[in-house]
This record gives C-alpha cells, sequence and structure tokens, in this order.
C-alpha cells in the first residue's frame, strides 16, 4: 500500500516554499478551480516534484464535467490531473538511484507490491491500485508527492511536453502490443490522443498498413498526420466495404478500440478477420451487447482487455520507440497553457478541437 505520509525525510531545499497553486476539485459539482494549498510531506519511499509540465486526460474531462463515474469515484476536495513530468528537490530515507534535479515522468498507478498480481509481474492490474490526481492527489499543482518507484528517469533530449505525456502513449503502447503487429493490418477505433499515438506505434512496430476511424475530422486529418495510411468517417456509408477492399477481403488482422463507443466496438469486432485479435482499451459508458458467438467464438478471436501500462515493460518498450525509432508525439499536441488557463483548454477538449493540452506551471 502507499506509505503513510511523514515528515521529510531529508530536509528540502529553502526554495521548497510552504504553499503552492493546485487545480482542485474543491465540491461535488461540475467544474474546477485554482487555489493555494499547502505543499505535501513526503514518507521515506517517496520523492517530491517539482511539476513542470502536465496535460489533460479525458478522465479529467470526466472528473470536471463530474459525470456518473466521477460522482462514484471521486471524493473532493482533490487535487485533479495524473499526467505529469518534474524534477526531484527532495527524498525520502529509504530512496535510492533518484538524484536531487533529476528529470522523471510519472507512472500513476501507485500499486501495493505484495498482492498476487504484483508479486508475479502484473501490477498494472494490482487489486489495491490509487491513482494520482482519483485516488489521491494528483499533479496539476508545482508539488507533486509520489512514490519513488513510480518515476521513469527522462533523458535530456525528451522536454517536458513530450516527458508529460509517457503515460498516455504508455496505454497506447501496452495495446498495440497486446497481439502480433509487426507486418498486420491493423485498424484504431476512434482517434483520441491515445488513438493516434497508437497510429504511430503500430507504424514503428512494423505493421504493414493502418487504417483509422472516427467521426470527427479533425481528428482523421491528425491521423494522417501521425501515419495512417486510410482514414474513415466511420458514421458515413460503406466504410466497411472500403476497409474489406483493402484488405483483399479478409478484414484486418488486429483492432486496437480506443473509443469506447459500442458501435466502434462491433465494428472492429465485424471487421476482424478469422483468428485475429483486439486490444480494448476505450471505455464505454455503460454496459452494452457483443454478439459473442458470431464475433468472437465462431471467428476464433482473442481478446485483451487493456488497462494502464505494464510496470515497467511499457515504460521499456514505449521509450525504445522514441529513442531507437525516431517515435515523435508532438504533433498530437495542439494546445500549451500556463495552468492558470485550464478552463480553455477544457473549452477545446468539449469541442472536439484538441489534442493533448499541456498545462505549464
Amino acid at each position: 500500500m502507499p506509505t503513510t505520509t511523514t515528515a521529510l525525510a531529508e530536509p528540502p531545499p529553502t526554495t521548497i516554499p510552504r504553499t503552492m497553486r493546485a487545480i482542485v476539485k474543491e465540491t461535488a459539482a461540475p467544474g474546477l478551480v485554482l487555489r493555494e494549498v499547502a505543499v505535501p510531506s513526503i514518507g521515506p519511499n517517496e520523492v517530491l516534484l517539482k511539476i513542470e509540465a502536465a496535460s489533460i486526460c479525458g478522465t479529467d474531462l470526466h472528473i470536471y464535467n463530474w459525470n456518473d463515474w466521477a460522482q462514484n469515484r471521486i471524493k473532493p476536495p482533490l487535487i485533479i490531473g495524473h499526467e505529469c513530468c518534474g524534477r526531484v528537490v527532495a527524498r525520502g530515507s529509504h530512496v535510492e538511484g533518484l538524484a536531487m534535479g533529476q528529470r522523471v515522468a510519472v507512472e500513476t498507478h501507485v500499486v501495493c507490491g505484495v498482492c498476487h498480481p504484483c508479486r508475479t509481474g502484473n501490477a498494472h492490474v494490482c487489486v489495491a491500485t490509487k491513482i494520482i490526481g482519483v485516488d489521491q492527489p494528483g499533479c496539476w499543482a508545482e508539488y507533486l508527492r509520489i512514490p519513488a518507484s513510480n518515476c521513469w528517469p527522462l533523458s535530456d533530449d525528451i522536454p517536458s511536453k513530450i516527458g508529460t505525456i509517457l503515460e498516455p502513449y504508455g496505454n497506447a503502447v501496452h495495446t498495440a502490443f497486446a497481439g502480433p503487429i509487426a507486418a498486420r493490418q491493423v485498424l484504431v477505433t476512434g482517434c483520441g490522443p491515445i488513438g493516434l499515438f497508437s497510429i504511430a506505434v503500430a507504424r514503428a512496430a512494423g505493421a504493414a498498413r493502418v487504417f483509422a476511424t472516427d467521426v470527427v475530422d479533425f481528428k482523421l486529418d491528425m491521423a494522417r498526420t501521425m501515419g495512417a495510411d486510410g482514414v474513415f468517417r466511420v458514421d458515413e456509408p460503406g466504410v466497411e466495404e472500403a476497409i474489406r477492399k483493402a484488405t483483399g477481403g479478409e478484414g484486418v488482422d488486429c483492432v486496437l478500440e480506443m473509443s469506447g463507443a459500442p458501435a466502434g466496438v462491433n465494428f472492429g469486432l465485424k471487421l476482424l478477420r478469422m483468428g485475429g485479435w483486439i486490444g480494448l482499451l476505450g471505455l464505454p459508458k455503460k454496459p452494452f451487447e457483443i454478439d459473442v458467438t458470431r464475433d468472437i467464438i465462431f471467428k476464433g478471436v482473442t481478446v485483451h482487455g487493456i488497462i494502464g501500462r505494464r510496470m515497467y515493460d511499457t515504460w521499456y518498450q514505449g521509450t525504445a520507440l522514441i529513442a531507437d525509432r525516431g517515435l515523435d508525439l508532438s504533433p498530437v499536441i495542439t494546445h500549451e497553457l500556463p495552468l492558470d488557463r485550464f478552463e480553455e483548454g477544457f473549452a477545446a477538449m468539449t469541442a472536439g478541437k484538441a489534442g493533448k493540452v499541456i498545462l505549464y506551471p
């Protein structure tokens, strides 16, 4: 379980103030507010990060809008935000391997380390997972308290705006690597930021061709930029026939389902060839119907449920794609704003005119 908050085990530099600015879900209602709050203290296995950049996720939009999921999960008041990078400015007494001033990205799932999944190499499905900005204070602030084991060192050639999106990018890497993808024909359903990342990952991993679907032209234009061979508005007639024709009539080898829309899941399953596989990352708003007999059992389909990043296989894989394959995430970033202009970022996301929105404390 996460360590208990204690006094700083190592005296902090005098530059660390007592208070900081943070974006807070203050009450059980729509909206967020910018507040002055106390800088957190850390435990012996934790570090204090000075945040250099953070970014907005679809989960944050749910919290902002205060939808049913947020109402059942979030307990105000709470500092929001879980995608970030920063520098180590204080270390607990038991922390090793991280230097003062070191730049790191953050794995946002804080796990217990002792449950069955954790002890069998599956910490990404830890039964006691706590997510920063959801279950405990988050990173939309000037400072963040985090276990040292959740820090991923960043090289100097990775700018902060890229460091802060390595967490959602890792979701795309995890999904794309759930099954064989090299020399395969891939369909990405849903071109939000993680869907866009997955297009680039599939290309870097050697996919033969990558097709992408969405219902927003802005997102499909970005999909082309990220390397999709064919993009389709899934709400227009003839899309299924066009993709089948492009794949020789057999359908695609694998589907990376990022939309969470029931129609997107069923569309992907329908286009999946016999013996193919599908990775499900998008989160449906409620249960829905799938023809399991026709679209999964009789087709011999393999279904992978994806959550977060494999800790820490995915981080190694994702970093290697950037360093060794030259994978460029920057086209997905459409907005860069100071922390106090977070409302502009949410407005752009709500309008469907944003990729990743970066916030700078």
